[in-house]
């Protein structure tokens, strides 16, 4: 088995380009070519309390390097499973959506372009956020795609449809991709404490065809009560906030909830996931360097994403 360190570079993860767990870079995007295609959304206008998450994606990038040391792929001696092989996870990074300054709708406008580009290519969109609001068009990208059930990881419900005339800040995603015909349905694990939602809220989304489970309700049921209870055989759209975990493993974020999920338990979720259903797009947001002194939240990051890829590309 070949490594890249036998071609008589190091390369270790502090050298050279910060792409996304070093992958090739591909900013021609009307010539993508690849499984998976990487895109930055550096957007943060949509946040209601602490901004920052337009560092999300950096940082992200960046620390995933961590993971990039040449290896013929990822070996996990659990699974004993070679992850993302080498040669054949076909993976780029397509650098960010271009953002405007206090443009909402014109950034949005940006991100579902990008999007639309890397599902015409055939490539599974992966989303770097910015803050949740990027969901937004992410999903709206895929109206000329076959139906989506979206599941959401997150500790805030998202669902408010309208607040001062707000529709497309980071509590509105959910609320907008239920109104989208295409999504068939959403799961929405993870939510508790003080939400961003109000009481008619949670109504409207269980009337609009939502799951609610709180971490200590998926602590109860166990993984395989949660996975059976979202459709099976479906595509899936994956949405991950980072405040889901909880904030000792990831600090840094603009609205931190205590009480959230360890590694293991969204990795067994996410795992589950990739075995069930299809998925063909994926987000992970509210990353916040500024408050993420250690790094450990863009590590957590990077290495879900990674692992994320890894299981889908091996059990498609």
């Amino acid at each position: 088995m070949a490594h890249g360190y036998d071609a008589g570079r190091l390369d270790l993860p502090f050298v050279g380009v910060a792409t996304f767990g070093k992958y090739p870079l591909c900013l021609d995007w009307d010539r993508l070519d690849a499984d998976v295609a990487i895109l930055g959304a550096p957007f943060d206008l949509g946040t209601q309390w602490r901004s920052g998450a337009r560092s999300g994606p950096r940082a992200i990038r960046e620390a995933s390097t961590l993971f990039a040391f040449g290896h013929a792929g990822a070996y996990d001696h659990e699974d004993d499973v070679v992850y993302l092989p080498a040669g054949q996870a076909r993976i780029v990074d397509v650098g960010d959506a271009d953002m405007v300054h206090t443009d909402t709708l014109q950034s949005h406008a940006n991100i579902e372009a990008a999007v639309r580009k890397i599902l015409k290519a055939g490539a599974l969109p992966v989303t770097l956020g910015g803050d949740h609001s990027v969901n937004i068009p992410c999903i709206a990208a895929f109206s000329d795609e076959e139906p989506i059930h979206l599941i959401q990881v997150d500790a805030h419900l998202d669902f408010v449809d309208e607040r001062h005339g707000v529709r497309y800040g980071h509590g509105n995603p959910m609320r907008r991709a239920a109104e989208r015909p295409y999504v068939t349905g959403l799961t929405q694990l993870g939510i508790r404490n003080v939400s961003s939602t109000a009481r008619e809220g949670y109504e409207d989304a269980r009337a609009m065809g939502s799951d609610i489970l709180s971490v200590r309700q998926i602590r109860k049921l166990g993984v395989d009560a949660v996975l059976e209870r979202i459709p099976a055989a479906k595509r899936y759209y994956l949405t991950i906030d980072i405040d889901g975990f909880d904030p000792s493993i990831a600090p840094g974020t603009g609205t931190p909830s205590h009480g959230g999920f360890t590694y293991y338990e969204v990795l067994e979720l996410l795992d589950g996931i990739t075995k069930r259903g299809t998925v063909v797009g994926v987000d992970l947001v509210e990353v916040a360097r500024e408050y993420d002194p250690a790094g450990v939240t863009s590590i957590l990051a990077a290495q879900v994403l990674l692992n994320l890829i890894g299981r889908i590309l091996h059990n498609r």
